[in-house]
């Protein structure tokens, strides 16, 4: 997808990429979802409640053996259709541009994209699921089961999401040397 089908916004930057990349990966399936539109996507998985699928390679179907009796998996998948080359973001919710790090955008160096879904059932290889927010077809990287006692984190915070919601900048979004 170019910067223009993606929506380059006023004050984004880009920039060039290496001319090679440093890893491989295998796709070890596809997510079935009923967006096919980027608009018609929710903007974060916590936004949806569509029954989704994830179809598994049959050459890795036997990686879902003993995940019977999960409630909760982390799905990783690739983000294929976003650009790659954003380094700040303009989003629309925000008064300024955000560095891509400090956003959970699909628009990135590696467009990971991670999530925590509900596991509804499994027949062979194939997941049903709640809680994603991606495109139909999007390339899946992988399963994890979600462990609440090691993922949850919930002193966790963002600070430009604090600093909204108290109306303060912070030093880095203003510019002002940060020790």
């Amino acid at each position: 997808m170019s910067d223009a089908e993606f929506g380059m916004r006023p004050g984004e930057e880009s920039v060039d990429l290496p001319p090679a990349f440093d890893a491989g990966l295998y796709f070890v399936g596809r997510v079935r979802t009923p967006w096919t539109e980027r608009a018609e996507c929710p903007r974060n998985s916590a936004q949806s409640d569509a029954v989704c699928t994830l179809e598994v390679d049959p050459l890795f179907a036997p990686a879902l053996r003993s995940l019977d009796g999960t409630s909760h998996l982390i799905v990783l998948y690739w983000m294929d259709r976003a650009p790659r080359n954003l380094v700040a973001q303009q989003p629309r919710h925000a008064p300024e541009p955000r560095g891509t790090f400090a956003l959970r955008s699909p628009a990135r160096p590696n467009p990971i994209a991670v999530s925590v879904v509900e596991l509804l059932g499994i027949v062979g290889g194939t997941l049903r699921v709640r809680g994603l927010d991606c495109l139909d077809g999007t390339p899946l990287l992988d399963i994890k089961p979600y462990f609440a006692s090691t993922d949850a984190r919930p002193q966790a915070r963002v600070g430009w999401r604090e600093g909204e919601a108290s109306g303060a900048v912070s030093d880095r979004e203003s510019g002002r040397a940060v020790p």
